[in-house]
């Protein structure tokens, strides 16, 4: 086999950085959520939560809640389409979140406006003219476009 005729393999930067950005954040949104479920879950066991049973039922949704955006994540790093809506979705979540906590007043305010930036950021990089054209193609190639 020659160099010539080596199959092409895409290089590193196949992917953008707005593509990795977005991925990243819902991916760590995902995994907060995720570590919240598990932490509602070992205070309803160990009874450090007095309402025994919602604690557990409610960890174990944000426990399944949070793996939506963790595969979503690792869809949009391998390249599949179907992880950006979800992740637009997850990061869309984060603003009324960031509403709620600012409201709150003293710390909250501060992580409200962190997380509503982070939500932020990952819509636009999600949504980035580039990392659509990766997720795709660009139009006029063949097999884009409504069959």
């Amino acid at each position: 086999m020659t160099a010539e005729s080596a199959p092409a393999t895409a290089p590193a930067t196949a992917r953008p950085a707005p593509l990795l950005v977005g991925a990243a954040l819902t991916a760590l949104e995902g995994a907060a959520m995720a570590g919240w479920g598990v932490y509602n879950l070992v205070s309803g066991f160990t009874g450090a939560d007095a309402d025994f049973g919602r604690a557990e039922l409610g960890g174990v949704v944000l426990l399944l809640m949070g793996l939506l955006p963790l595969l979503a994540g690792r869809a949009l790093l391998r390249g599949q389409r179907w992880g950006r809506s979800p992740a637009v979705l997850t990061n869309s979540i984060c603003l009324p979140v960031a509403y709620y906590m600012w409201q709150s007043g003293g710390a909250m305010a501060a992580v409200g406006v962190a997380v509503g930036l982070l939500g932020l950021v990952g819509i636009g990089a999600l949504l980035n003219p580039r990392v659509t054209a990766v997720l795709y193609g660009t139009p006029g190639t063949p097999g884009d476009g409504p069959q």
